[in-house]
């Protein structure tokens, strides 16, 4: 004798509700493009800015930073701003887009 029947996902509902995150992930992209983040190296002396996305928009450097003599420094300064920028902005995306990629699972999909 066969067992109660299992129960299956209705197939319209997840339909709904697939769209309705992926309606949610694009707000969450469009709103981690439009956020600004900033990282710093040298104590201040350079700052990047980036998107949330991780797009670089800007490196300030502070005129104590310039030497002449050791432009390397400066070179690595550039680069520590940046790599910590770009670390803030993943921080923001798993933030942002964390609660969404864990919805996935929800949806009864095999693989999400």
């Amino acid at each position: 004798m066969p067992g109660p029947p299992q129960s299956q996902p209705n197939m319209q509902q997840l339909m709904k509700q697939a769209q309705k995150m992926q309606q949610q992930l694009a707000q969450a992209q469009e709103q981690l493009a439009a956020t600004e983040v900033s990282g710093t190296a040298g104590g201040g002396l350079v700052t990047a800015t980036v998107t949330g996305s991780g797009e670089v928009l800007a490196v300030k450097i502070d005129p104590k930073a310039v030497d002449p003599d050791d432009v390397e420094s400066l070179e690595d300064l550039v680069v520590a701003a940046i790599r910590d920028a770009a670390s803030n902005a993943q921080e923001l995306q798993q933030t942002t887009m964390g609660p969404l990629a864990g919805g996935l699972g929800g949806l009864g999909l095999p693989g999400m």
